[in-house]
């Protein structure tokens, strides 16, 4: 059985979509991708046992996104990396993850 850890929705001392903002669920996805990209170039990439992932969260105002860490609890590499992804989140945004969030507005306009 996989197990998760959540590790946010962008790097924490970020601003990122809220729900209920009109374009929520493009902007939120947008972010979820951009942060899983930079975790890769952050922590590495998943071993085997071990997946990053866009989940979606039910909540009182609506669902919302945010990237997990899936793991198998069997498998030592994933567990470390899992726990890795959380411990070692970067706080902002890297040079590389602004430039794939502004190139993409800029294709929406």
């Amino acid at each position: 059985m996989r197990e998760h850890i959540d590790v946010g929705c962008a790097p924490y001392l970020e601003d990122c979509a809220q729900l209920g903002q009109a374009d929520y669920s493009e902007r939120a996805r947008r972010e979820c991708r951009a942060y899983i990209a930079q975790l890769r170039r952050t922590v590495g990439q998943e071993p085997p046992g071990a997946s990053l992932a866009i989940r979606t969260n039910p909540h009182d105002f609506g669902d919302y996104l945010s990237v997990v860490c899936q793991y198998d609890p069997a498998v030592e590499a994933a567990v470390e990396y899992a726990f890795n992804c959380e411990s070692h989140a970067p706080a902002e945004w890297d040079e590389a993850a602004r430039a794939e969030l502004n190139s993409s507005s800029r294709e929406r306009s």
